[in-house]
């Protein structure tokens, strides 16, 4: 089994996320993979988020910033949430009979519980097998997606440490997923 990859085609990643809201429809996959590829988290972190993590009951409004303690490193992480995130959580909320503050948003058929990890990766997985996705891709290969087309569309590498919360820029760039392809790119498109 090779290295889980970041999805690096925009036309795949629509595809990834297409696939669970029109293909076979279930918005809570869609939401999770909206969620995934849109704030940087570990599934584990995404699949530990409740509700009121994301959503203002008060102000009937999705937060600006998801505020979270990130299990792995145990440090603070403040992610502004964006239109697409917010829209594919939107979606998925909207489809619900009821929404409790305190409901996990990525539920099985119980809301006290989150679905496993293992199901998350099954989610991915065969949407990834369906498409016939050219990467391998996980759970993790929504989270180096979101770094590897930062890192495109120009964010600095030592920003996309600090986002990840990486000890080192060693583990960023493994992350990034850069090959030959991307490092053509950049002596092609640099005509000094």
């Amino acid at each position: 089994m090779g290295t889980t990859q970041p999805i690096k085609s925009i036309k795949e990643l629509d595809a990834l996320k297409d696939y669970y809201l029109t293909q076979k429809p279930n918005l809570r996959n869609y939401a999770l993979i909206c969620t995934g590829v849109n704030t940087a988290l570990r599934i584990g972190d995404i699949l530990g988020l409740t509700w009121e993590d994301v959503y203002n009951f008060n102000t009937n409004s999705f937060r600006e910033h998801i505020i979270i303690r990130e299990k792995k490193t145990g440090k603070e992480n403040i992610i502004a949430t964006n239109k697409n995130m917010v829209q594919g959580l939107r979606l998925y909320m909207d489809s619900l009979p009821a929404v409790m503050p305190s409901h996990f948003i990525f539920s099985g058929r119980q809301a006290e519980l989150p679905i496993s990890r293992i199901q998350a990766f099954r989610i991915i997985k065969e949407a990834g097998t369906q498409l016939e996705l050219s990467s391998n891709i996980s759970c993790h290969s929504l989270r180096k997606t979101f770094g590897y087309h930062a890192w495109i569309s120009g964010v600095s590498p030592a920003i996309l440490m600090i986002i990840y919360n990486h000890s080192s820029f060693q583990v960023t760039k493994r992350y990034l997923g850069i090959d030959q392809e991307d490092k053509d790119r950049v002596f092609l498109n640099l005509n000094l």
